[in-house]
């Protein structure tokens, strides 16, 4: 019979997994339009979350989801991303 071996994540690779969220979850698009407002969308947090949720270890993510959480409002105030003017 065979085992059921568990993979385990290691320390450098959950860190990088976790900086790679934080970078990603940051990201938005600003689209100025021609009357002066601006449009923010969290383009980085829908590639985050789709990505947390296809994920091959998806031991730790409420974790994943709460970085991205604070990256996005991060991202937000420090208008990280790309601006496009219409």
């Amino acid at each position: 019979m065979a085992k059921n071996k568990k993979q385990k994540e290691t320390d450098g690779v959950y860190f990088l997994k976790l900086v790679l969220f934080l970078i990603v979850g940051a990201q938005w698009l600003f689209i100025k339009t021609k009357s002066g407002g601006q449009i923010p969308l969290p383009v980085g947090v829908v590639v985050g979350v789709l990505y947390a949720s296809h994920e091959h270890f998806q031991i730790d993510r409420k974790i994943e989801y709460a970085v991205l959480l604070v990256a996005m409002l991060v991202g937000f105030f420090a208008h990280i991303g790309l601006f496009y003017s219409l």
